[in-house]
């Protein structure tokens, strides 16, 4: 079973080692990852052989504490994390305390102890070597609060030292605890050279004082602990976003009467009801009303999506316009806020592969660090040196080395990048399918729902006998197929609802398997279908009519031809268009260098034409569900990392398969379980967006273990006095604390650069398109300027509209549907009966 623990008593990456590496050696365990940014520990282990009372001995054994997290406290995500945030505010708030109260005590330390160097004066019973002692035992008198206010250094540091498992705060309690001890030493060899009236002794002790030093130290670390934790905070800003778009309460109906009940009573079944700017608190399908919902918040798409009785409404998102009832079909933990929530928090948890080099060496960091320091101060002391000079050096290199940075380095940049992903519906569901996703060489994409849109609609119509008009034969052949189920039907029948347009009744209607329908209309036969049906009736197909079929079908289109019992009417090309999006995205992926595939049942004519519309590298056509998988297997066998893009339904194995899964528009359970990145849209674009934060990530993350391994290759030489024999470089223990301080708040602001990631796409050529929109209902000038204002607020829209014509004459500089472009009027009161190119 998986566990997940809250740990306490960490400082450093050190300590995540020495926990992972306890728990690791336990029998029975079979993964251990602890995260120090969220202080927690998730082991997977086999209860037959351990146990949470061995893991949590084996943390204590380091010198910490780890509790379960029990599975009624994982059922409530929400409330936890709200607690964490909660405790990350306290946790600022006391380092917030500690910093002021050690400040208030290091200044008048600081102007005691070096104020005469810059002329400030003293009281003089403090100034002279012959009040020595009263100078030394008031620095003292000084520095001991600052001791006590940070005393968790010592506490933390010299327990897991006895533990065996030294760690960061080892280092400071070690450096700065020999300062305090030599400067109490110190205090001593002034009163005895005042004592014996050696007035040599007290002169070189007067300057040995290292009390300001322990201040400073101490202080310099609290500074960059304080910032280290709001910088950390920031971190989950994303996961604390998520959390507070749900509302606390839910009005349902029960017992014939209205409440407003906590949103975790919800049950399923209830029937729950928002009103116009209320969010919706779980997930449910619309049994009442017609609204337009914003979904921007889960999904990042910023236009409001109709809704209307039988469509799903999910938790979180804002009912802008109607009143709804709708019956809760998933609540708590199983409401798509829940799962993204429940998503981000474990991939922002779990480790890439490249934080294992950094985990190998903070192992080993701090006794090497340790080691370092004591050959430091023995090297100078046999080199002559003084033991002033040799325990400066020493106490450099303690206060300097930082495993912190190395820590930080991966997981801070893990988590603001899945939280970034979060934001634009782009879930991770772990550190790994981030850094892997960065690798890919290969894209595989399915065609149905993930290229195209998924439902076949009307891309081309000819009417061939003369007389009549275009809507009249829109009209027939949309009643005719209205009394089929074929899909192809639903696209004629909605191109007809587009125009407004009502079909009549049919009777003797007929399907004739693999050819088409038949039927009558006002006593008058007709039929419709391919032309095997046309033929097999006797209607004639003229030249020019067959080859502007002939073009369709090239083009991959499914060509319906309609006629009455004497000749043939028209013809209605349909087909599953692409998405506006897959051109564009496809672009993106070959721009990244990455080969595009296209994998389909379909047949190989209509592969080959959306290969060629849209620049794919290479479509593999008529491929089974089942055979899928293998295909996946075969394009790795090459060498190639691959990433499959599917709906994560008859795709959920090859998704498997794929070094990277893809789910697109995620809406179901499969989805999510099988592939590794979730997009919330219905967008290729944020495939593409998804791969280029993967890159950002991980070259974030290289920069953060640079800069961390730089700093310590270069640091702890300087501090241990390498540089001084040639150049006189000496660094100041006091200076040595704050670079310490520095590099761990370096790491974390860089990593926080991702909280400004933009996708990098190419801007889109702006092609002038001009169209010409029918509209009924206008009656007045009032009505002219309602209709422009709607169309010109869509963007990339300018609109000219004449009452005489009853016509809008639109010039689009952007691609907009004609279904945008006739709700809007519609929405403001009108009716379109059609909209053609000018």
């Amino acid at each position: 079973m998986k566990q997940k623990y809250n740990v306490t008593g960490m400082s450093c990456a050190a300590c995540a080692a020495h926990i992972e590496k306890s728990v690791a050696k336990l029998d029975g365990v079979a993964d251990v990852n602890v995260n120090l940014l969220q202080n927690s520990m998730t082991v997977d282990y086999d209860e037959a052989v351990a146990s949470e009372y061995n893991i949590m001995e084996a943390v204590r054994g380091g010198g910490y504490d780890a509790e379960p997290v029990n599975p009624e406290q994982k059922s409530q995500a929400r409330n936890a994390a709200k607690d964490k945030d909660t405790r990350a505010d306290e946790e600022i708030a006391h380092m917030k305390k500690r910093l002021i109260f050690s400040i208030c005590f290091l200044i008048p330390l600081m102007y005691l102890s070096m104020g005469h160097m810059v002329g400030l004066p003293l009281p003089a019973y403090l100034t002279g070597m012959s009040n020595s002692v009263s100078f030394a035992f008031t620095q003292l008198l000084l520095t001991l609060p600052v001791m006590y206010i940070n005393r968790n250094f010592y506490q933390g540091g010299f327990k897991a030292l006895f533990h065996g498992a030294a760690n960061m705060d080892s280092l400071i309690a070690i450096g700065s605890g020999a300062a305090f001890v030599y400067g109490v030493f110190a205090i001593y060899r002034l009163s005895y050279g005042l004592g014996a009236m050696d007035m040599l002794l007290v002169e070189k002790y007067h300057g040995q004082l290292y009390f300001e030093s322990v201040s400073m130290i101490l202080t310099l670390i609290t500074v960059g602990k304080y910032m280290e934790a709001r910088s950390k905070g920031k971190t989950s800003e994303a996961i604390s976003k998520l959390i507070r778009l749900a509302p606390d309460t839910a009005r349902v109906v029960r017992d014939g009467r209205e409440i407003e009940i906590p949103v975790g009573e919800a049950r399923v079944g209830d029937v729950v009801i928002v009103r116009p700017g209320g969010r919706v608190p779980v997930d449910g399908t619309i049994v009442e009303g017609i609204t337009s919902i914003d979904e921007s918040s889960l999904t990042g798409e910023s236009i409001p999506v109709e809704k209307a009785p039988g469509d799903s409404v999910m938790s979180a998102t804002v009912n802008k316009t109607g009143f709804i009832k709708f019956r809760a079909d998933k609540v708590g933990d199983d409401t798509t806020l829940s799962r993204m929530i429940r998503l981000v928090e474990e991939a922002s948890g779990s480790k890439a592969p490249i934080a294992r080099l950094a985990d190998k060496i903070a192992g080993v960091f701090v006794p090497v660090v340790i080691t370092i320091a004591a050959v430091t101060i023995l090297v100078w002391l046999l080199t002559g040196a003084g033991f002033e000079f040799a325990l400066s050096a020493g106490i450099s290199v303690l206060v300097i080395s930082c495993p912190c940075a190395l820590g930080l380095a991966t997981p801070t940049a893990i988590m603001v990048g899945t939280g970034k992903g979060a934001e634009n519906g782009i879930i991770f569901k772990s550190a790994a399918s981030l850094e892997t996703l960065r690798g890919v060489q290969t894209v595989v994409l399915d065609k149905t729902g993930t290229i195209t849109e998924g439902r076949p609609v009307v891309t081309d119509l000819e009417v061939i006998a003369p007389g009549i008009a275009r809507n009249q034969f829109l009209l027939t052949a949309a009643s005719l197929e209205k009394a089929s189920e074929h899909p192809l039907s639903e696209a004629i029948t909605g191109e007809a609802e587009k125009y407004s347009l009502e079909t009549a009744a049919v009777t003797d209607f007929e399907a004739v398997p693999g050819r088409g329908i038949r039927g009558r209309i006002n006593e008058m036969s007709y039929i419709g279908g391919n032309r095997a049906m046309i033929h097999e009736a006797g209607i004639v197909i003229s030249d020019n009519a067959g080859k502007t079929a002939g073009k369709w079908e090239e083009e991959g289109k499914t060509v319906l031809f309609f006629a009455n019992g004497e000749q043939l009417l028209g013809m209605i090309a349909v087909m599953d268009v692409a998405k506006e999006s897959s051109a564009r995205a496809i672009k993106e992926f070959k721009r990244m260098e990455l080969e595009v595939v296209m994998l389909t049942g379909d047949n190989a004519v209509t592969a080959k034409a959306i290969q060629k519309k849209l620049g794919i590298d290479a479509a593999i056509a008529e491929v089974l569900p089942r055979e899928k998988d293998a295909k996946i297997q075969d394009l790795m066998s090459k060498g190639r990392k691959v990433a499959m893009i599917g709906d994560g339904i008859n795709d959920a194995p090859s998704l498997v398969r794929a070094d990277v899964g893809i789910a697109i528009g995620a809406g179901t359970d499969i989805a999510i379980e099988a592939a590794d990145v979730v997009l919330m849209k219905s967008s290729l674009m944020d495939a593409a967006a998804a791969i280029q934060l993967s890159r950002a990530v991980l070259r974030n993350i290289k920069q953060n273990l640079f800069w961390a391994f730089f700093y310590n290759t270069l640091g702890i030489p300087l501090a241990a006095g390498v540089f001084y024999p040639f150049f006189g470089w000496k660094l100041n223990p006091m200076f040595g604390a704050a670079a310490m301080s520095l590099s761990s708040f370096f790491v974390v602001s860089n990593a926080l650069r991702l909280r400004f990631f933009k996708p990098d796409f190419e801007e889109e050529e702006v092609k002038e398109m001009k169209k010409i929109m029918r509209i009924e209902g206008m009656m007045c000038q009032h009505c002219v300027a309602h209709v422009k204002e709607a169309l010109n607020a869509i963007d990339g829209v300018s609109a000219e509209v004449s009452l005489e014509d009853k016509a809008a004459y639109l010039t689009l500089t952007r691609e907009a549907s004609d279904d945008v472009l006739s709700k809007a009027v519609t929405e403001a009161g009108y009716t379109v009966t059609g909209i053609e190119n000018a």
